[in-house]
């Protein structure tokens, strides 16, 4: 094989290998990320809540109002039933006594559902932050394992990208340049293997021409129809 095509075919091998290491990352943050999200959620599920129970608050507030007035209206036609003088204005006063005290009732009652829920609605907000704390304390053991395993594959991308500065330092900068002006639009496809004659880029058959000219493999051959850079890959005998 050509020297050049030779390191054309080293050099895609090693860019495909670089550019391995985002998908790698992204795994390996993964975790991190969803374990993120998740308390990110709780946050938002606890900051409505406590909305919530502010607004059942000011309801509790708004019903003890209520049954003060209440109370002081019973209290104060009590007082003028004492100095009725008609059977008429007897009735009048009971009527509205009688509806002041269905009123008092009501708002008692409002009360005693405003606690229940205001108890449920605090204690889902400890549930949550029980949770919160809890995948907190996971988020802690992911980042360490994040750690170590973002050194090695940081170590081993380092390994690579020394490896490519090494061989580009070699390459004939006609032809590295001729490499990454197809790179630019193929990506990690800049150069593939020919198999059963055809371009494994574009998948299309290559003219008998030009596959005797990548079987020799004595220049850079680019394939007819899609013009990737072509060399020859032992056909699989089984």
């Amino acid at each position: 094989m050509n020297k050049h095509l030779e390191q054309l075919v080293l050099l895609s091998k090693i860019d495909q290998e670089i550019d391995s290491f985002e998908p790698k990352i992204d795994s390996i943050t993964k975790n991190l990320k969803d374990a993120e999200n998740k308390i990110n959620q709780i946050n938002i599920q606890i900051g409505n809540l406590e909305l919530e129970i502010e607004d059942v608050k000011n309801q509790k507030i708004q019903n003890n109002l209520h049954i003060s007035e209440f109370s002081a209206k019973i209290k104060e036609l009590g007082k003028k039933s004492a100095s009725v003088k008609t059977e008429k204005e007897a009735n009048a006063l009971k009527i509205e006594e009688d509806i002041a005290k269905e009123q008092l009732d009501s708002a008692n009652d409002e009360i005693i559902r405003l606690d229940k829920i205001l108890e449920n609605k605090e204690l889902f907000k400890k549930e949550l932050l029980e949770k919160k704390a809890k995948e907190e304390q996971d988020i802690e053991t992911i980042r360490s394992s994040i750690k170590t395993q973002m050194e090695a594959l940081e170590k081993e991308r380092m390994d690579v990208y020394a490896k490519k500065t090494k061989l580009v330092a070699d390459i004939n900068l006609k032809v590295l340049s001729f490499y990454e002006k197809i790179r630019k639009w193929a990506k990690n496809t800049a150069v593939v293997a020919v198999k059963k004659q055809a371009c494994y880029g574009c998948f299309m058959k290559i003219y008998d021409k030009t596959y005797l000219s990548v079987i020799k493999g004595e220049e850079i051959i680019t394939c007819p129809h899609c013009g990737r850079i072509l060399y020859k890959e032992q056909e699989d005998k089984s």
